[in-house]
């Protein structure tokens, strides 16, 4: 996860033991990354490529 940023908080995930990073559950297509700050609050996140406004 080195180098990657959280979709919706926009801050880095290196130290991030609770982010994940998986393929939109629409498309299937693009990468999400999520850290565990937007996870625990429930931050929205928009896929770039379909637009998939998550979570539900």
């Amino acid at each position: 996860m080195e180098g990657k940023f959280c979709m919706a908080t926009k801050k880095k995930i290196d130290n991030d033991s609770g982010a994940v990073i998986f393929a939109c559950p629409q498309c299937g297509k693009n990468e999400i990354v999520r850290s565990s700050y937007a996870r625990k609050n429930a931050i929205k996140y928009t896929c770039p490529g379909c637009g998939f406004i998550g979570p539900n």
